[in-house]
């Protein structure tokens, strides 16, 4: 007999109130005392009492309220378990929103819970679920030790199956409860915090990724322009430094026009490095000379004096790698840009200290202007938003081109290169101001140098 009901109670063991805990296993509750031992069966496992039982319903642990001794609240601050069910009163409590549940789900599952319960308290032979099924438990009566053995074999494999019925559901119960959590209103304020707060690291790693990209670009393309604009009736310069990670190259006046003859005649990228860093005067009176107004008060009523002027932009610092950027698509009627054909002659080796400033640069070596051709970007197609893009890379370790379309590599030679319709072109610096001849520096492999103040400041500018 004894053994009998040890195996009802593996069937409708207190295990089904967690909906986590599979009680055909051979899983006893630690909280669920046998007949023969004390004529309570449910007690507290912390404190042995039997009053005022509470079963999780996410693991196997029985405790007592927060009347007695609060192991169940304990329970829940250290397991972070919020609902729990009295066994005798068949209450269902929530810690989180401190109230009980009063109402049930659409499948009942509280219902089916609470008739599991009772049939664990009445030791019943029988329990009939929502859908009729009658869930059995072999060995009640002792009329089962005079069946025939193969009839009884053939009770115990459908005792079985119906039970694995049974307790499939475990999983959609800790889903229900779960769901239910969900959609209070402790729950949602819950998850909002929870997304709040991953939101808030994919932010910090967003920068934190940008930052290094940055760090990287300033390194290789950050340069610095100076850009003077000298009065000329006081002849008085002002000097402003700009950062720049690429020149945009404009066409001289003569190749602006269409027509083939101008586009047979090839332009040179020195001439367009030319045009980019000549004087340019600044059209009327239109400057504020420091100078000129410096006798004048600051709240004067006298108006301010306005003189010519020109402008130039050199350059006063040099990045580790010089991209070029020429301009191939101008203005053509109201919203029409038309692409410039004519050929641009480079060759491999270009000597930028014709445009540099000669008093910011005076302490470099004369190696340090000399930039190697690296890299030539082409655009195929006349449209400015449309067309297909080509280029020719150089290898340094292989000391030869490879022409790259797509997925398509080919090696070609530098005559084919320099014939090339270029569209911006990359020059590697041959020897760093620091006198170094490496693209990267050691210090920028290991990320312990710091970007400069420009770098910060475009930083600052992209994130926000």
């Amino acid at each position: 007999m004894n053994t009998h009901r040890g195996e009802a109670r593996g069937v409708f063991g207190s295990s089904c109130l967690g909906g986590f805990i599979d009680p055909t296993d051979g899983y006893s509750s630690p909280g669920y005392r046998d007949e023969n031992d004390n004529a309570q069966k449910w007690h507290c496992v912390d404190c042995s009492t039997a009053e005022s039982i509470w079963a999780c319903l996410s693991c196997s642990h029985v405790a007592c309220g927060r009347y007695v001794e609060e192991h169940a609240l304990k329970h829940f601050q250290e397991s972070s378990h919020p609902v729990a069910l009295e066994v005798n009163e068949v209450y269902v409590f929530c810690y989180l929103c401190d109230d009980y549940v009063l109402n049930d789900n659409a499948i009942g599952d509280l219902k089916l819970l609470r008739s599991t319960l009772s049939a664990i308290k009445s030791q019943n032979d029988h329990c009939t679920t929502r859908s009729g099924r009658v869930l059995r438990s072999m060995g009640t009566s002792d009329d089962s030790y005079f069946l025939h053995d193969g009839t009884q074999s053939l009770l115990q494999n459908e005792d079985q199956m119906y039970t694995a019925l049974w307790h499939r559901r475990r999983i959609l119960m800790g889903k229900i409860f779960r769901t239910w959590f969900e959609q209070s209103p402790t729950g949602r304020k819950r998850q909002e915090q929870f997304q709040q707060k991953i939101a808030k690291r994919e932010v910090k790693k967003r920068r934190k990724l940008i930052r290094q990209v940055l760090h990287v670009v300033n390194n290789i393309f950050h340069g610095q322009l100076l850009s003077q604009v000298t009065c000329l009736a006081c002849d008085n310069k002002s000097n402003t430094i700009e950062p720049f990670w690429d020149l945009s190259l404009e066409f001289p006046e003569r190749y602006q026009c269409s027509g083939k003859d101008i586009a047979s005649q090839p332009c040179l990228v020195t001439e367009m490095l030319a045009k980019f860093t000549e004087t340019e005067a600044l059209e009327g009176k239109i400057y504020v000379c420091d100078q000129c107004n410096s006798k004048r008060r600051r709240f004067s009523s006298k108006p301010v004096v306005l003189t010519e002027a020109q402008k130039q932009l050199m350059i006063c610092h040099l990045p580790q790698v010089l991209r070029l950027h020429l301009k191939r698509f101008r203005w053509s009627g109201l919203n029409n840009r038309e692409k410039i054909g004519v050929h641009v002659g480079f060759e491999e080796i270009l000597n930028v200290e014709p445009y540099c400033c000669r008093k910011s640069l005076k302490s470099l070596r004369p190696e340090c202007f000399l930039y190697d051709l690296s890299a030539v970007v082409m655009h195929h197609g006349k449209g400015f938003g449309s067309g297909h893009y080509t280029a020719h890379c150089y290898n340094s370790e292989g000391g030869f081109w490879v022409h790259c379309n797509d997925s398509k590599l080919s090696m070609c030679p530098m005559d084919e290169v320099c014939n090339a319709q270029a569209y911006i072109l990359f020059h590697t610096q041959r020897v760093t101001e620091n006198g170094h001849s490496k693209l990267l520096p050691p210090e920028l492999l290991s990320g312990s140098q710091h970007p400069n103040e420009e770098a910060d400041a475009s930083s600052n500018e992209i994130l926000s």
